[in-house]
């Protein structure tokens, strides 16, 4: 048993792509159970070993003409087949046609691979067009994500590429993509940024706006309290003139002692026949 074979072995069972660090820990951690007298040098196999282990099965299989590749992406190594039997290939599997990528998502996505982090206003400055509907796309397929907020007024969101473009576009990290040097430094339009002023300007009116109308309503309110209760008045009174009121003084008191000395009388029915008198 080589230690080639034993690379190509776990690239082909692992279920995701693997690293070279992480076949290293693996050789490393079977090579002190097995029996072979070669695992002895195993034991404390490096990271170099396991890239040359690599590179020599991936000339193997290209000088023997396989239908299969090595492959190496931003996840690790995996197996995959080679582009000229995709016709084939899609002919067996025909419910496992990839999605194509319209011209307008093409673009945007160039636009973030190559300039990010990006924020949607910029993408907009050099496409001339909105891109709402082709960014929710592009994050439905997980091809970008958001990667925070830039420092500008208004604080908007960042975008940048997933692992999943990565493997999808089959490449390794950013700087594998074509012309990646030349075409960061292309100069390109940018969004308008407005000046901190004019920022706070605009963000004062509507805070102005909800802030006068809790007053209004609270200067109402003191308003119909006041006009339901009653306040004491503290200034002076002026002197009120009775004279040309006409009104019953009441008796006097001559009139008051007649009144007690005077007999008291029962009242009776005036339907019913009774006698009656007053006595002194």
């Amino acid at each position: 048993m080589q230690l080639i074979q034993i690379v190509e072995a776990l690239i082909y069972a692992a279920p995701e792509p693997v690293t070279s660090a992480e076949i290293a820990k693996a050789v490393r951690r079977a090579a002190t159970d097995s029996v072979l007298p070669q695992a002895r040098d195993w034991e404390m196999i490096s990271f170099k070993d396991i890239e040359s282990a690599i590179a020599a099965l991936g000339e193997r299989l290209a000088a023997a003409g396989h239908a299969i590749e090595l492959q190496e992406g931003a996840s690790g190594w995996r197996f995959v087949t080679r582009a000229d039997f995709a016709d084939w290939i899609r002919a067996l599997l025909p419910e496992m046609r990839p999605e194509k990528l319209s011209a307008a998502a093409l673009e945007t996505l160039a636009l973030i691979a190559y300039r990010q982090p990006i924020t949607k206003a910029d993408i907009e400055a050099v496409r001339g067009v909105s891109v709402d509907g082709t960014m929710q796309k592009l994050l439905e397929r997980r091809l970008i994500r958001t990667g925070g907020r830039a420092d500008l007024p208004g604080r908007p969101m960042l975008y940048e590429t997933t692992e999943q473009f990565l493997e999808h576009f089959g490449v390794k990290d950013l700087n594998d993509l074509p012309n990646a040097s030349e075409l960061r430094l292309v100069p390109l339009p940018s969004a308008d940024v407005p000046a901190e002023g004019e920022a706070e300007a605009a963000t004062d009116v509507p805070a102005a706006e909800v802030a006068e109308a809790p007053a209004e309503e609270a200067t109402e309110e003191p308003a119909i309290e006041t006009a339901t209760e009653e306040e004491p008045d503290d200034s002076p009174r002026t002197a009120i003139d009775l004279s040309n009121i006409d009104f019953d003084p009441g008796p006097d008191e001559e009139e008051r002692e007649e009144e007690a000395a005077a007999p008291e009388v029962e009242p009776c029915d005036d339907d019913t026949d009774v006698n009656w008198h007053v006595e002194p």
